[in-house]
């Protein structure tokens, strides 16, 4: 029996997330990295490692954003993620997490740090469980948001995508 996104929402005890999608953190390492040894982009100490659970719905899409560290999905159940990572350099690439390699999936993915990007589950899929480990670890300061009009300006030659993956009220 294939359970559906509201089982996992309940027995995983996800909770809404600002960039879209339901999750909830795992995982916290108590170890510490110094921000004297962090590269330039990180706004104080963080912790060596976190992880999510995080999952999407059919409609819903977790919008562009950045943060200063790289960041691996890894995909448990459902249906087929397409995570879009724009690259520092402009370059797009698209990572399909999923469980059928013969169509060009992954069990996981890595979105280099300081890169935006955003996903949404294939055309025709109820939802997609994945996980997201973050090392140095993931912290709310670290975090930005994509402008809607600002990405477009940088990256013309994806405008569709980047209306299709930012929310409007982020739009200047």
């Amino acid at each position: 029996m294939r359970h559906n996104a509201d089982f996992w929402i309940i027995h995983l005890r996800l909770i809404d997330h600002v960039e879209g999608g339901a999750f909830r953190e795992t995982y916290r390492s108590s170890l510490m990295t110094p921000k004297s040894v962090l590269p330039e982009g990180f706004k104080g100490d963080r912790n060596i490692s976190t992880a999510i659970y995080f999952l999407l719905k059919e409609g819903q899409f977790s919008a562009f954003h950045r943060i200063a560290s790289d960041e691996m999905w890894h995909f448990y159940y459902g249906d087929t993620l397409e995570v879009f990572e724009i690259t520092s350099s402009g370059k797009l690439i698209t990572h399909r997490l999923g469980n059928n390699p013969g169509l060009g999936e992954s069990f996981q993915c890595v979105v280099s740090a300081g890169s935006w990007f955003g996903s949404k589950i294939v055309t025709g899929g109820e939802y997609s469980l994945v996980g997201c480990t973050v090392s140095p670890g993931f912290d709310f300061n670290d975090f930005e948001l994509a402008d809607r009009d600002e990405l477009t300006k940088q990256y013309p030659q994806y405008t569709e995508l980047i209306k299709q993956l930012t929310k409007s009220e982020n739009a200047g």
